[in-house]
């Protein structure tokens, strides 16, 4: 099966985080999935955005995401929601031996990491179509470039409004597009 990298949102490492890794781990892959805030969580993405500022963001949590991956196989899919896009962006552009991306919640233009999206990593991206932090701060414009520019790329967007949709511990949890997510990333991982 496949491996994966997968990091956290900015409200940490929660039940419902650990959730669909443990999940994916049911399915039959191997998930890493590093805590890059140490342990802490937090109540609201307000708390954790401001502790992500606090330990530097978005360099050092980039750069903490960048050493979980040192040691492991170069033949990874790296995934990550939210906040935790950035460092799965970075390795998926940058490091030998993508097998693919998961990009949930999130998404920055490919420049922030290189000219373009490699040819040879296939990519999903998932959100909701009315989540603000998605679709009013660029995230959809960078989506929608790497799909337009890539080989193999899938944008999806889910109806409703919640950033956190697919995070099972969270109150803006959506268990129908959560359920949806799920099955798209089981059959994207089973052709990695």
């Amino acid at each position: 099966m496949t491996e994966v990298l997968l990091f956290h949102h900015a409200q940490g490492q929660t039940s419902g985080f650990l959730a669909f890794a443990d999940d994916l781990r049911r399915a039959g892959h191997t998930v890493h999935a590093p805590d890059l805030y140490d342990g802490r969580t937090f109540d609201s993405i307000d708390a954790g955005v401001a502790y992500a500022a606090e330990i530097g963001f978005p360099g050092e949590i980039i750069e903490r995401g960048v050493r979980a991956a040192e040691g492991l196989p170069a033949g990874l899919v790296y995934a990550g929601f939210s906040l935790g896009v950035l460092p799965a962006q970075k390795l998926a552009q940058t490091r030998p031996g993508a097998r693919g991306a998961l990009l949930f919640h999130s998404c920055v233009p490919t420049s922030a990491f290189g000219s373009s999206w490699p040819a040879d990593v296939p990519v999903q991206i998932h959100a909701m179509d009315a989540d603000p932090f998605f679709m009013e701060e660029g995230d959809i414009d960078a989506a929608r470039a790497i799909v337009e520019s890539a080989a193999d790329a899938e944008l999806f967007l889910y109806p409703g409004d919640q950033h956190y949709f697919a995070d099972s511990s969270l109150p803006s949890y959506r268990a129908d597009a959560a359920a949806l997510l799920q099955e798209r990333v089981l059959e994207f991982l089973a052709t990695r």
